[in-house]
């Protein structure tokens, strides 16, 4: 719906249906002119012909995110609601890419102890370039066939990999052939909605009560301010809130919007803003904008859509349409920015992005603590109790050590920097951790203490998920004798025992049971 105040209480509405604001959540608090209460905001003026076509006639894209703990309950559940014969994951087709072509080309001669020179090696690799592989599946793709037909007129069906041992059960035709003749739904797995989950049993408040019109979690979206979320902190987001210091809701909705689109930003919107063409308000960010702003200014409404829907897709504008927008006064930087799009996310999706993070940052800015143990416990895998609780200089020395290689860092070392950072920030902010406790700790959830966080077993290098559960099931049944005993009823391994030892979680504990009785003696 456009932005408008709505009363919960006598029905009172009032729509601001002309781009006067960007979202609901930008209104200003009001009490109802009619009965006195305080007034909803709500509404962010996204077009239903982007979600199923101007005349209801396009497939429609449905892209659901649910924890990635839930994720497989979700896609079980679309057996009951479609029926178990109406439902199949998308299937995938994976070819041989152009490497591996030149290397099975290459193999087949060595093997043979022929010499071939490299460019005919190469000649033949590309005859073997893009065939079948093996089949997989997509991430999250469920398939929807309806109830009157059956799967078999849109495509075979088949396990993947041709593992029968599966439970799953794909489309033999990669889902991009199938796409438009079928109804895919998107089950992904995401860590945002597991995180606010366990912030919300850690600060025992509902997070759809959470504002999304707090002022002091809208200033950590501020480049100059020392902490801010996963979300909006990547180099490329950073630099562009510098250039935009987005001030309410819906600007973080256009920057979300920037960051998922492909030549909207860099080239695009980011020289228009700088050279003040435009502000980030009128940059084109998601589809959306263009049908809206093009209605706002008077062009017909079909036609705004054709034009969204061409631009979205990378078509540009065509030429014999373009006098039209000059005659609505459509201005010529609008339709260059238009021509440079190849792709461009929807409004929704960036909505419910933005809604998910502020949500986790206003916990952050008002439950700190309860934030670090979520974001810990769920998204750091990196995360090294031995190492963070040697305290912030250290924490400190690792990342200035990171900072300063001379070389791109790889996957491993991002995720530390990125842990090292954040427990930089936290111990900025007052707040300490604790050693691992062989039986407070939790086997991989950080546990919040009155001023430090408590990390998991799992936390220590060489403590697995496996073993951690193990300790925390085995302890259930009394303290442990010995080493031995721990070992023994815990179920685990010289390498959990060591990372134990070196912490300082077994420094009560003989090695032995028979130790313990010789000195008893």
């Amino acid at each position: 719906l456009p932005p408008h105040y709505r009363c919960p209480k006598c029905n009172y509405s009032k729509f601001f249906t002309h781009g006067e604001v960007g979202c609901g959540y930008d209104l200003e608090n009001k009490d109802c002119p009619v009965c006195g209460y305080p007034l909803i905001k709500d509404g962010h003026d996204i077009p239903f012909a982007v979600f199923l076509g101007f005349d209801g006639d396009k497939v429609p894209d449905i892209d659901l995110n649910f924890s990635g703990e839930y994720q497989p309950v979700a896609h079980k559940f679309t057996e009951v609601l479609f029926g178990r014969h109406n439902v199949y994951r998308a299937g995938t087709i994976m070819t041989v890419a152009d490497k591996t072509a030149f290397g099975l080309v290459k193999k087949y001669f060595e093997e043979r102890n022929l010499k071939k020179h490299n460019s005919y090696v190469a000649k033949l690799a590309r005859g073997c370039m893009g065939v079948k592989s093996t089949t997989g599946q997509h991430a999250g793709g469920i398939m929807v066939v309806p109830r009157d037909m059956d799967i078999h007129y849109f495509s075979p069906i088949q396990y993947p990999a041709e593992k029968k041992s599966s439970q799953t059960i794909t489309t033999h035709f990669d889902y991009h052939s199938i796409s438009s003749r079928l109804v895919k739904l998107d089950i992904l797995g995401h860590d945002d909605p597991t995180v606010i989950k366990m912030l919300e049993k850690l600060t025992h408040r509902d997070p759809q009560t959470i504002p999304l019109d707090d002022k002091p979690t809208l200033k950590i979206f501020n480049p100059k301010d020392a902490i801010g979320i996963p979300e909006f902190r990547t180099a490329f987001t950073r630099q562009m809130i510098e250039d935009t210091k987005p001030d309410c809701f819906s600007d973080l909705v256009r920057i979300s919007g920037f960051s998922h689109g492909t030549d909207v930003w860099l080239g695009n919107a980011q020289d228009l803003i700088k050279d003040g063409h435009c502000t980030l308000k009128d940059a084109i960010s998601a589809r959306d904008d263009i049908m809206m702003y093009l209605i706002h200014k008077g062009v017909d409404a079909l036609k705004s859509f054709k034009i969204m829907e061409n631009v979205r897709k990378g078509r540009g504008i065509a030429d014999d349409v373009i006098p039209d927008l000059k005659s609505h006064d459509v201005p010529d930087w609008y339709i260059d920015s238009c021509k440079k799009i190849k792709y461009l996310f929807p409004r929704a999706h960036a909505t419910a992005y933005v809604m998910m993070a502020y949500r986790i940052a206003y916990c952050k800015v008002h439950y700190p603590l309860a934030y670090y143990a979520a974001y810990f416990s769920i998204r750091a895998d990196e995360f090294n109790a031995d190492e963070i609780v040697k305290g912030d200089n250290y924490v400190k020395s690792q990342m200035n050590k990171l900072n300063s290689l001379d070389r791109k860092l790889d996957l491993k070392e991002s995720a530390t920097l990125a842990v090292l950072e954040l427990a930089h920030e936290m111990f900025s902010r007052g707040f300490g951790v604790e050693h691992v406790d062989l039986y407070k700790s939790d086997s991989e959830r950080f546990i919040v203490l009155e001023k430090t966080l408590l990390p998991p077993l799992a936390s220590l290098d060489g403590v697995g998920q496996v073993a951690a559960k193990g300790i925390v099931e085995a302890r259930k049944s009394g303290k442990f004798t010995s080493i031995e005993d721990l070992k023994n009823r815990a179920g685990i391994n010289k390498t959990a025992i060591a990372a134990l030892k070196d912490h300082g979680c077994l420094k009560d504990l003989d090695e032995t049971d028979q130790m313990s009785l010789f000195f008893g003696f």
